[in-house]
């Protein structure tokens, strides 16, 4: 996994080749794509970020704890919204979203996609200006929708004939003219995991092309006027690499808009492309920079522009997990150390599956380092497990630790800033970890620590 120098390619054991037992030559070495842009370590080899020393943030916010770079998180917003100066950069909230992040990429200049009424809850509590959130979800209700129109959302996303329905009748009753998008199951399979693929035909998103969905849900909005359709939307999955399934998306969404022109004489002037940029979280992940994806992105739609002989469309992208995923860290504290008839050996940490379900859902690869100290101790082939009563609680599958790692030890893992805090639970009665901000040296609490006292007073049995 290596959050440190390079050595073992990731992987289960059972996955692996000859060759791949590698250990690093320096354990204490970090790899910078893998961490905050202010990760480095210091006084004793400590971790620090921003200048803060974890072992001060372990004692004053207790682990497990969600560790944010607000400067890394903010960069890398500048960092899209300056490779897409004429586009649309819309933040993907589900990734991670409470009010301070909000504030942040509402002062970076971004838009914020969100999928539910609490989601829009967060952002409208926290100022977000109302014309620039987009509003996504395959089963919107009637109240979400209500509230949508009433705040004046900029864009709805347009995911069924039912919901076409719904919010044409809304619109009417409340005298306005709200602008939607379709989103269009291209039929597009990105190389991910299965349930985080989303344009193939069978799955419970948007409007099929190949069936003839799309064209007719387009053709619906138009002919009777009440909704302003401004464009089409398509999403091919996430944690991708490869732009190549853009390409395949694009064209045939294009396509569409295409013939949306001929058979009612509108060429819609926008076209959202979606997100799933990835990230890396080992050292076998290459993503693209934000001018990277650019560059290509732009060239597609203008290649396909012209083939279509249609005016260029102004662009939307969707990136969460590409800003908020690499500007946090999870700090953990070691347990045990169990030796397993020298077959493994399970370092165990206070948090697990309920802070990090990704491993056992999706089968996804961490990396892990010792965070309070460096360590001369050999390279230890680890396993790094929870504390719930799971056999899969596993936070990394392989990682090499230093071999006099023991109890009360900090270990952190990086890339833990999407789909991590947004998809905690409380299994086994266990209180959600904090989110701690650190910038220029200096600590905040943006989301506190459940307590136990929190679990009870929702239980009012």
């Amino acid at each position: 996994m290596r959050a440190h120098e390079a050595g073992a390619m990731h992987g289960d054991i059972g996955d692996r080749g000859p060759g791949w037992l590698r250990p690093p030559a320096d354990i204490n070495a970090l790899v910078p794509q893998l961490w905050p842009r202010r990760v480095a370590r210091g006084a004793g080899g400590a971790l620090t970020v921003a200048g803060l020393d974890v072992r001060e943030l372990a004692a004053e916010y207790g682990t497990p704890a969600y560790v944010l770079d607000e400067d890394d998180l903010r960069s890398r917003a500048r960092d899209f919204r300056a490779a897409f100066p004429d586009a649309d950069v819309y933040y993907a909230g589900k990734a991670f979203l409470c009010r301070a992040v909000v504030r942040m990429i509402a002062e970076e200049g971004l838009h914020l996609d969100v999928c539910s009424g609490g989601e829009l809850a967060t952002a409208l509590s926290a100022g977000m200006p109302a014309e620039r959130i987009g509003f996504h979800g395959n089963n919107k209700s009637v109240s979400e929708l209500t509230r949508a129109l009433d705040a004046g959302v900029g864009r709805v996303i347009l995911d069924s004939f039912t919901e076409i329905d719904r919010l044409t009748a809304l619109a009417r009753e409340r005298g306005v003219r709200p602008a939607v998008l379709i989103r269009v199951t291209v039929g597009v399979e990105a190389h991910t995991h299965e349930f985080i693929a989303t344009a193939h035909e069978d799955q419970k998103f948007g409007f099929s092309l190949a069936g003839g969905a799309a064209a007719a849900a387009a053709f619906k909005v138009i002919d009777e006027g009440v909704l302003d359709l401004r464009g089409l939307h398509s999403h091919i999955g996430s944690q991708i690499f490869d732009t190549s399934g853009f390409e395949v998306s694009a064209r045939r969404v294009l396509a569409l808009q295409a013939q949306i022109r001929d058979a009612r004489g509108v060429e819609l002037p926008e076209l959202d492309l979606g997100g799933g940029f990835g990230i890396a979280y080992t050292t076998q992940d290459d993503p693209a920079t934000p001018d990277e994806l650019a560059k290509r992105l732009r060239k597609i739609v203008d290649l396909e522009c012209a083939a279509e002989n249609l005016a260029v469309p102004r662009l939307s992208i969707e990136p969460g997990r590409a800003i908020v995923g690499p500007a946090v860290f999870t700090l953990y504290e070691v347990g045990t150390v169990k030796d397993v008839d020298g077959l493994r050996t399970y370092v165990s940490v206070d948090g697990g599956m309920s802070d990090n379900i990704r491993t056992a859902l999706y089968d996804a690869s961490y990396s892990a380092t010792l965070a309070g100290r460096a360590s001369t101790a050999e390279p230890l082939l680890a396993r790094v497990v929870g504390k719930h009563c799971e056999s899969g609680d596993i936070v990394v599958k392989d990682e090499f630790l230093p071999a006099d790692v023991q109890p009360g030890d900090l270990v952190a893992v990086p890339g833990t800033g999407a789909y991590c805090r947004s998809m905690a639970s409380n299994y086994n009665h266990v209180p959600r970890p904090p989110v701690v901000a650190v910038r220029d040296g200096r600590a905040r609490l943006i989301v506190r620590r459940e307590t136990e006292e929190d679990l009870l007073a929702l239980d009012v049995g």
